[in-house]
């Protein structure tokens, strides 16, 4: 019938959309943060329904330890690494200090003084760093942070249950450029696009800003953040007030006005101190003829041991450290004082007021016009830490209005949404500054009167310190007619100390060899030069100072553009376009690459991904033998116990149950024999012979479970219908809305439903619990939505 027809038109299309549906690519448009600390980082999460979240780890905790532990086997990270104190000398931590730094960088002396457990060598090509974990294998301090990026990448996506490559990290405002560079080269080895390098300052301010944009108006309010983390302290002023904009408005603006840091002042130190002070009590009890300082596992106990001996310390004026079988069996046991901390300590607390000077010099303020200062890190717990701060800072109390240790990841998370494509959020303008400042040097020649030709060194300032970023600059060279060569350094640094100079390392950022320009007027010998101008750009993450582009400018409008190897601007690429219409009115001109010395000294970073993707497969591997291996675990005694439950006894026959129990003895024997040491795919092939044999038990239980709910069902629809239907008949024929078609399809198919029940039921009566039932779920189904769907397109139509 006509009505037949459409139906089956109408559920054509409705398979097919939901087919369509089924196979619509995913969306991954979470987006991700590390606040990457020098012991821990917090992960931050965006995705559509959540709108920021910090990201618990496997343990379910907030907060995961910057360390990787790498065995022969397998590689471990966070809690895990940490817990194999057994072998230090496979444990990875603090890496954040050694980044970016030469062989000959003190802070990579330190290192190796703080953990002489590892073979540090030098590469003789690159003046760099590697650990060397055997003959074989040999890791940059680039790669093991790449490895724990993308750690804490698999622990994001598990939080977001999707895919994510897009993240903000954060970095200390002290980074310089060779610093950031080599977080960016970490994050590249993980499979991260990095959206920003965030100063974690900054990040901390834009999270106190996010949450506060209310109390934020044209009056400027001016907050200092004072962070102790565990491996450095930073003081930054803030000024926080409504700006103007044409793109969006009157919108609340924060700009960083002045920064003041201490690269090794932090938790760690404190540690290391306490650390060495229960070394030095357990030698006086003499328990031991050894040193307990010459043993890597003992003093590798002693540091975890300090770690929660300070932070206990901070709520109580004296605790109890203990460990057992510290070394030899022996025991420790020793009560350590907060007084006896503080004296160890005492060198550390005297540079708590050095970063908050810094700062006011930097804004050329005074703490009068400071409204608050608020404490962010975990070492600020500290009470001689707030109780030196307070008195240098001379306020009446300090802030705690915001979570010290989650404030960076949660502003960086703000960013990254900000950021990303796939999310809209309320604009909040973020001003940052340069810490360190920039300039160009170039030598040129000069004539005197008297005709004599000298060298004269130029040097033009093209970012002042604390100069706001985002920025482009642009320098012209004058009185230029052949090839030349200039520098971008670093500018004056007599702000820093002599020991903070010998850590910030080479003060040369990139070196400019630019060809092209004495052939290009040999070429136009008839124009005149109105200079070289070189375009400059330093990005968000306060990196990526490069030279956009160069032209040499005549007066006949031609161009000479020379392209830095890096990435391009869409502005840059406007004016290329610009210069190469210009070319087609005149002669044709060459493009000349510009030598980058800094970056391809860093280029040896991207070399290992092979290396790395093979520990990362292994990884997997392991994980899934792993799971698999607890999966066939569990069945056989989950399986083993069922056989003893009365609804699994009354659908087996005894010969039946007799060969899964057999079975399934034999497979728990061969666990304890073999199976611990079986691959993967035997371990596979085991579990599912498992599942086959008991499938069809398992089967006839699920049933008879679901049975009631099902016959529930259906009775409903039933008996629904057929009110349903006798209702419709009962409207007068001349107001009927329903063919005599439709109302006799619908009455047939209730009535052969029914028919189908009853006789279906009649049938598995008959049947014994051991054997295959007739009345399965999965036919109930159809029947049940054919008699809805007759209702629904009869009420359609």
């Amino acid at each position: 019938s006509f009505l037949q027809v459409t139906m089956r038109e109408r559920l054509s299309l409705w398979a097919v959309f939901c087919l369509l549906v089924a196979f619509l690519p995913s969306q991954t448009v979470a987006v991700m943060s590390v606040d990457l600390g020098s012991e821990w980082m917090k992960i931050a999460i965006v995705k559509p329904g959540v709108p920021m979240e910090i990201a618990l780890n496997k343990e379910s905790r907030r907060k995961t330890p910057v360390a990787v532990c790498l065995k022969e086997n397998e590689r471990l990270f966070g809690d895990g690494a940490l817990g194999a104190v057994k072998n230090p000398k496979v444990v990875y931590r603090f890496l954040q200090s050694i980044l970016g730094k030469t062989a000959d960088n003190p802070q990579v002396a330190q290192y190796q003084k703080h953990f002489p457990e590892h073979q540090m060598q030098r590469d003789e090509k690159r003046g760099t760093v590697f650990f060397k974990f055997s003959e074989e294998l040999q890791y940059t301090p680039e790669e093991l942070l790449g490895m724990i990026l993308n750690y804490s990448r698999g622990l994001a996506q598990d939080f977001a249950e999707q895919l994510i490559k897009d993240a903000v990290i954060t970095v200390p405002a002290c980074f310089n450029q060779a610093e950031r560079r080599a977080v960016l080269q970490a994050a590249h080895i993980a499979g991260l696009k990095v959206l920003q390098l965030i100063n974690d300052n900054t990040a901390v301010a834009l999270n106190y800003g996010v949450f506060r944009r209310k109390d934020i108006n044209s009056t400027a309010q001016n907050i200092m953040f004072y962070d102790m983390g565990s491996g450095s302290t930073t003081a930054t002023i803030v000024t926080y007030q409504t700006v103007k904009t044409k793109e969006s408005g009157t919108q609340p603006q924060l700009q960083i006005r002045g920064v003041g840091f201490d690269r090794t002042l932090g938790g760690f130190e404190m540690e290391l101190r306490l650390r060495d002070h229960l070394a030095k009590l357990f030698n006086e009890k003499k328990k031991s003829k050894k040193d307990v300082r010459e043993n890597l596992r003992a003093m590798a106990k002693l540091l975890k041991e300090a770690q929660r001996l300070k932070t206990v310390l901070s709520a109580n004026a004296e605790h109890m450290a203990q460990i057992e079988g510290l070394m030899d069996d022996i025991d420790f046991k020793a009560k350590v004082t907060r007084s006896e901390f503080e004296a160890l300590c005492e060198d550390l607390f005297d540079r708590v007021p050095g970063p908050v000077k810094e700062a006011l010099a930097d804004a050329e303020m005074s703490m009068d016009e400071i409204d608050q200062v608020i404490l962010v890190g975990g070492s600020t717990r500290v009470p001689r830490v707030q109780d030196v701060l307070l008195k240098a800072v001379g306020k009446e109390e300090l802030s705690k209005n915001i979570n010290a240790d989650e404030a960076a990841a949660m502003g960086a998370v703000y960013q990254a949404a900000a950021l990303s494509k796939a999310f809209k959020v309320k604009p909040f303008l973020v001003r940052d500054a340069a810490v360190f400042p920039i300039q160009v040097e170039f030598s040129r020649e000069t004539e005197e009167e008297d005709g004599v030709k000298t060298m004269k060194h130029n040097k033009r300032i093209l970012f002042q310190r604390m100069a706001p970023y985002p920025q482009r600059k642009v320098i012209t060279f004058n009185r230029y007619m052949d090839d030349f060569v200039f520098y971008i350094n670093y500018g004056d640094l007599g702000f820093l100390s002599e020991q903070d100079l010998k850590v910030f390392g080479s003060q040369n950022l990139t070196t400019v060899k630019l060809s092209g320009v004495g052939s290009s007027f040999k070429k136009h010998s008839d124009a005149e030069s109105k200079g070289i101008k070189a375009h400059f750009n330093m990005d968000e993450s306060g990196v990526h100072l490069n030279v956009i582009f160069i032209k040499l400018i005549l007066t006949f409008c031609f161009s000479i553009m020379v392209q830095d190897e890096e990435e391009v601007t869409p502005e840059a690429e406007k004016d290329q376009e610009r210069s190469e219409k210009q070319e087609e009115s005149s002669e044709k001109w060459d493009r000349h690459s510009v030598v980058t010395e800094e970056s391809l000294k860093n280029s040896h970073v991207f070399l290992p991904h092979i290396r790395l993707q093979d520990l990362t497969d292994r990884d997997l591997e392991k994980q899934e033998r792993e799971k698999i291996l607890n999966s066939l675990e569990a069945f056989i005694f989950e399986t083993q116990d069922k056989l003893y439950q009365d609804e699994y006894l009354a659908v087996v026959t005894e010969e039946e149950k007799e060969q899964i129990t057999g079975k399934l003895s034999e497979a728990s024997n061969w666990m304890d024999e073999e199976g611990y040491a079986a691959g993967t795919k035997e371990l596979k092939e085991k579990l599912s012979e498992l599942k086959k044999l008991c499938k069809a038990m398992f089967f006839r239980v699920e049933e008879r479970k679901k049975w009631p709910d099902s016959l529930a069902a259906l009775d409903s629809i039933l008996n629904h219908s057929t009110i349903f239907l006798k209702s419709v008949r009962l409207i007068p024929e001349s107001d009927q809305i329903f063919t005599e078609v439709e109302l006799k399809t619908l009455e047939r198919v209730i009535n052969e439903t029914m028919t189908w029940k009853n006789e279906t039921v009649a049938e598995q009566d008959k049947l014994s619990p051991t054997e295959k039932p007739k009345m399965q779920r999965r036919l109930f189904l159809p029947r049940a939505m054919m008699v809805r769907l007759i209702i629904l397109f009869s009420q359609i139509h």
